[in-house]
């Protein structure tokens, strides 16, 4: 089993906060990532069970009697009239605790929650666990999860560049392997189960399974024949009306099922940057199937070699890259709020923007062995707005890290994130 970059996040919020919920796609890891932190003492049950479920729906405080914290509660979804019942358990103790000092047990680290519907969990964390509850996001495995070097994974800015790192050689083919096998830890830790067979697999779990417990009943080929739409489309503005045309639905029908699929964290929406907070809200997103094989599949694309001769591949290699910087974030804990592209009235566009303390960091994924000048010229747009620029990084495909003529810029190959 692989090590987690997220491990050391659960261990340092868990010491701290009465009650942690990781949230992520299905089969992301999020129960083994726990299950191996899991000191002894602590009960494990899963909502998965149908027994289990009923007990926890249908007298909730029975079942906190049974499995008293500490706790880990996987598939918290499925029970989220539990809620006020671990805010009831917090507050008495963490009450005790303070009146009674050593003598009561700390709350810290009672309740560890996975959920794999993170918005339709936020109405019942917000309304009975505000104030007692830190959210953390898991996607499938970073490359350099997969290579061994969880520690190695940071939060991705470019000022933190290490010009004198020692960069592992690959192809380019070897990118487009990782692109196309995708980031799921189950296939990617026994690859003999066969791809082909793995996603069919994911995919009518999914539709059987999260698509119904989210909207309730819908026509399940439609819904399959748009996220296929969807997949096709990854790194591009959504385009609702075509959407809607290619999978013959209304645009209302669009919109709620993208809303499904962000909800169950197969797609991410990036927002576009202006200076301008509304505007910001009221334009047009991009958006990133949050794994690339996943996305090969839907695309019928059958080999790395197929996707990297593809009109898909610069798409692919640029919500790759999204996810690593993604990963970078929320594997240490931190949120991705100030996460943007640019585009222009031109079609003038910078891929990523991140923000810093008024301070704007421009990145360009270009698929490319040999960078130049021309593919970050864009950088020079954010001039125009009163922040500060700060330094930028081109991800490609080099094999090296290199400096570039603009000192701000540093070019890097895309597996070094």
């Amino acid at each position: 089993m692989l090590k987690r970059t997220i491990s050391d996040t659960i261990l340092k919020i868990s010491s701290a906060w009465p009650v942690l919920l990781l949230t992520g796609p299905r089969q992301v890891g999020k129960s083994s990532a726990l299950k191996m932190l899991k000191e002894k003492g602590r009960k494990l049950v899963s909502l998965d069970d149908i027994p289990t479920r009923t007990l926890a729906l249908n007298d909730p405080q029975a079942f906190l009697q049974k499995y008293s914290p500490p706790v880990l509660i996987d598939e918290i979804q499925y029970a989220p009239s539990l809620f006020s019942y671990i805010k009831i358990w917090v507050d008495e103790h963490r009450y005790e605790h303070k009146t009674k000092g050593s003598k009561a047990a700390n709350p810290a680290g009672a309740f560890w929650l996975t959920g794999s519907q993170k918005f339709s969990l936020m109405k019942g964390v917000q309304e009975s666990l505000a104030g007692r509850i830190a959210i953390v996001d898991l996607l499938g495995l970073s490359y350099q999860e997969t290579i061994g070097k969880p520690k190695k994974s940071k939060p991705f800015w470019p000022y933190e560049i290490d010009m004198n790192e020692k960069v592992t050689k690959r192809t380019v083919l070897d990118v487009y392997k990782d692109i196309w096998n995708g980031s799921f830890p189950e296939f990617i830790t026994n690859p003999a189960m066969g791809r082909d067979k793995f996603f069919s697999s994911y995919m009518q779990t999914y539709l059987e399974r999260d698509v119904r417990d989210y909207q309730g009943t819908t026509d399940e080929l439609k819904f399959y024949k748009f996220v296929r739409a969807v997949a096709v489309r990854t790194g591009n503005l959504i385009n609702y009306e075509d959407l809607a045309r290619d999978c013959d639905i209304d645009r209302r029908t669009v919109q709620k099922w993208l809303d499904t699929l962000q909800a169950s964290g197969l797609v991410y929406l990036l927002a576009p940057y202006s200076s301008n907070l509304t505007s910001r809200i009221t334009k047009t997103p991009k958006l990133y199937f949050l794994d690339t094989g996943l996305a090969c599949f839907l695309a019928n694309i059958d080999s790395p070699e197929v996707l990297e001769a593809s009109y898909l591949n610069g798409a692919m290699l640029e919500t790759y890259a999204i996810c690593e910087i993604l990963k970078s974030f929320w594997h240490n804990g931190e949120d991705a709020r100030n996460m943007y592209f640019y585009r222009d009235s031109n079609k003038k566009e910078i891929d990523l923007i991140l923000e810093k303390n008024m301070t704007l960091y421009p990145i360009e994924i270009k698929k490319t062995t040999s960078p130049d000048s021309n593919d970050y010229a864009n950088f020079r747009i954010l001039d125009h707005f009163k922040k500060t620029v700060g330094k930028g990084a081109l991800l490609c495909l080099s094999p090296e890290i290199m400096p570039t003529p603009k000192k701000n810029v540093t070019i890097l190959p895309v597996w070094q994130i």
